[in-house]
């Protein structure tokens, strides 16, 4: 894999197109994106001296899609030199390689797919064992379920449009798939053991279909995602975005977004920063530098007034390579028409960044919806944020017992294991992200742990985080679901 030094991204010997087989090259020279960055790295006025950081030549890796962005403007905006770091930024052909990237060394920090630090710490099926942490969120929702034009067909609709008829919707998903032939009755996720997995199995047993018996999961890079469905190899996946939206905007007749993952879980964690343990024991002072940096790069591309930009930077070949044709001059963005949103802004990452969501479908009806929530990368809504101090990016350890539950649901693990919060006090550095949190007078909740109240899931069931094993037991479609759950 090779990386992106920041003389090459700044001035460029040429890109890529966004294929996970294509190695990492940099920014087109003279984009108004690049001047913007060599001006912004040239004006910021570093607080933190490189000299003395314990490490201040970092490795990190991104994955091509949406999640991205906080990277991008902490190198672009010159945010990373603010605090003392110099680095090279390495664009990775999937999750898979981004979490092992940490977990083998060869990069010292890479956003990962919520569940795979836990999954790391307690063995689950799937992931190789390792000390890894969670030093912050990256960005909570930003994701989405696309299904099929054959699905389409068959009279499924966005999860929306059922109006929470769960009976309904689980009779028309089980009809289409009895349907088929068993080698085709797949979905694709980007990774096992993590969050999208557990999502696809979540909706399928919430509707009362059986994911371990009704269908397969395979495993496919999110850039190669809509390619596999146009021929075929499965009926419907999960990815981040821009990747739903190039289904419907990009490849029209691929598919439909069925719903995005906040349908599912509302104020869910999508990606975390994933670290080795070791790395923050032994570069202490760089570590918080780090996370410094991606906190306030969060932060500026959570302001609604950043967002078209932040979406048109990260169109560049050396991130998503999601840029349009051509560039117009802007236009005014009406939410009721995705096809307004000015092309240098970019119709494949925009609707995530900035919120016109579009749903698609195959009756020429619109269906775009207007949300902040699409993509949360520092702030909350109030309702989400009904604890004081809370923010996206803060890691709340009670969701880390959550993804073990699913690990244990889904016969991952043997049985859940008994010092659950202690691993997830480990694995997901709360304490840290506090202390560094404080240095720059952000406020945090008090406590680690919350209930994610009933409203907040799909199948309005609770997750009470002092109670794992009894909120376990309570599905009735789990593995191995006629023998009760115990903690280790």
């Amino acid at each position: 894999m090779r990386h992106l030094s920041r003389r090459s991204l700044l001035y460029g010997l040429g890109g890529f197109a966004a294929t996970s087989a294509l190695a990492a090259c940099s920014l087109s020279s003279g984009t108004a994106a690049n001047s913007s960055a060599i001006i912004a790295q040239a004006e910021i006025e570093p607080v933190v001296d490189p000299q003395s950081l314990e490490k201040p030549n970092l490795a990190i890796g991104f994955v091509p899609v949406n999640d991205c962005a906080p990277f991008a403007i902490a190198y672009e905006k010159g945010l990373f030199r603010k605090y003392g770091l110099n680095v090279t930024l390495s664009r990775e052909a999937s999750w898979a390689t981004s979490r092992d990237g940490v977990v083998f060394g060869r990069l010292d920090a890479s956003p990962v797919v919520s569940g795979a630090v836990t999954n790391a710490r307690i063995g689950a099926e799937g992931a190789r064992h390792a000390a890894l942490c969670a030093g912050m969120t990256i960005h909570r929702h930003g994701n989405a379920m696309t299904m099929s034009k054959d699905m389409w067909e068959a009279g499924l609709r966005p999860l929306r449009e059922y109006n929470g008829d769960l009976d309904t919707f689980g009779r028309d998903f089980r009809r289409y798939f009895e349907g088929l032939p068993p080698e085709r009755r797949v979905w694709a996720v980007v990774l096992s053991s993590a969050i999208y997995e557990y999502f696809v199995r979540y909706l399928s047993a919430a509707v009362g279909i059986n994911p371990l018996k009704e269908f397969r999961l395979i495993i496919v890079p999110p850039p190669q995602m809509v390619v596999n469905m146009r021929i075929g190899n499965m009926q419907g996946y999960m990815v981040a975005e821009p990747w739903n939206t190039r289904a419907i905007q990009g490849n029209e007749g691929v598919g439909f977004t069925f719903a995005q993952g906040r349908e599912i879980w509302r104020g869910h964690p999508d990606r975390v920063l994933a670290v080795q343990e070791s790395f923050i024991n032994q570069n202490p002072k760089t570590y918080r530098s780090l996370i410094k940096a991606m906190i306030e790069a969060c932060q500026y591309c959570s302001q609604p007034e950043n967002r078209d930009e932040v979406a048109k930077l990260i169109t560049a070949r050396s991130f998503t390579g999601a840029k349009p044709r051509k560039c117009v001059a802007p236009t005014v963005i009406n939410p009721e028409d995705v096809s307004k949103l000015p092309e240098c802004v970019s119709q494949f990452t925009a609707p995530g960044i900035v919120g016109n969501y579009n749903y698609g479908g195959f009756d020429g009806k619109k269906r775009i919806v207007q949300s902040d929530e699409t993509t949360m990368f520092y702030d909350l809504p109030p309702e989400l944020a009904a604890i004081s101090g809370d923010h996206s990016t803060f890691l709340w350890q009670s969701q880390a017992i959550w993804l073990m539950t699913q690990a244990a649901r889904w016969g991952q693990i043997a049985e859940f294991p008994k010092d659950a919060e202690e691993k997830a006090r480990k694995a997901w550095r709360t304490d840290l992200y506090r202390e560094i949190a404080t240095e720059m007078g952000i406020s945090c909740p008090a406590e680690d742990h919350k209930v994610e109240p009933a409203e907040m899931f799909i199948d309005r069931k609770a997750f009470d985080p002092s109670d794992p094993v009894r909120y376990l037991n309570s599905f009735e479609i789990r593995a191995n679901a006629a023998t009760p759950i115990y903690m280790t």
